[in-house]
């Protein structure tokens, strides 16, 4: 079974970084400095202490369904969107994930709890499913969206 996973879209964060502190405010986003790996939703890849890291709520879901979804996301300036094919980030493998699978009506039809370094197993398994159309992984213990993973 190949797998697509995907990053957020590079494009669509890259003018938030040229804001002030206020115009982010006004768009429910803060500026923040990396004291820790924090999560870039964009690259997949975890920031560095001292990296400049714009945290703001994202739609990560947005579908008509019950299971409609939004959450606090960190971004990073400068990164290229991840999109690879059979292909797991460093970032997914290192932390407890919660898989969900979503059918062609954006209705949950299955999901896992799962250490990062089954990612493969768990994608195989919800996508044996036939009704499975995509999935979305999350950061289990802060619940926030990680990557959305298709078929390829």
């Amino acid at each position: 079974m190949h797998f697509r996973i995907r990053g957020l879209p590079a494009e669509q964060f890259a003018p938030l970084f040229a804001l002030s502190d206020e115009e982010l405010a006004a768009q429910g986003a803060v500026r923040r400095i990396a004291d820790g790996p924090r999560p870039c939703r964009i690259s997949l890849t975890d920031a560095k202490p001292g990296d400049e890291l714009i945290l703001v709520n994202y739609e990560h879901h947005a579908v008509d369904s019950p299971y409609r979804m939004r959450f606090a996301v960190f971004v990073r300036e400068g990164e290229q969107t991840f999109d690879e094919v059979d292909g797991v980030p460093e970032q997914l493998r290192k932390r407890t994930l919660a898989v969900r699978s979503f059918d062609a009506h954006a209705m949950m039809v299955g999901c896992e709890l799962i250490e990062g370094a089954n990612l493969e197993g768990t994608i195989a398994r919800l996508f044996s499913d036939p009704r499975a159309a995509y999935l979305h992984v999350h950061f289990a213990a802060p619940g926030c969206y990680a990557a959305r993973i298709e078929r390829a």
